[in-house]
């Protein structure tokens, strides 16, 4: 059985990787946060597991290929997008054994 507490973001256009933890969040619902920064991958109804900041109430990533209604509890595995401001990058999430 897979485990889904500990995934990785693995950019794609320079191997740049973000390690993500499942956590309780300030709601005390389940997310992942982020290992660096107080990053969040939550889940919100309309829109699935998405990034999301709180301050400006704006999506800064999600899934590409799989649809909110179609998503489970916990993000899926594959190909995630993200932009802030005029950056965007292309990442793929990937659950594996948490690296310490």
């Amino acid at each position: 059985m897979k485990n889904y507490d500990y995934f990785e973001l693995h950019r794609q256009s320079d191997d740049l990787i973000y390690q993500f933890d499942r956590k309780l969040n300030s709601d005390g619902e389940f997310g992942y946060k982020r290992r660096d920064q107080d990053l969040w991958i939550t889940w919100k109804y309309e829109f699935g597991w998405i990034a999301f900041d709180e301050e400006s109430q704006s999506i800064t990533g999600r899934a590409w290929e799989v649809m909110p209604e179609a998503q489970i509890d916990h993000p899926p595995e594959g190909i995630w997008v993200s932009k802030k401001g005029i950056k965007s990058y292309v990442y793929e999430l990937k659950y594996t054994e948490p690296k310490d």
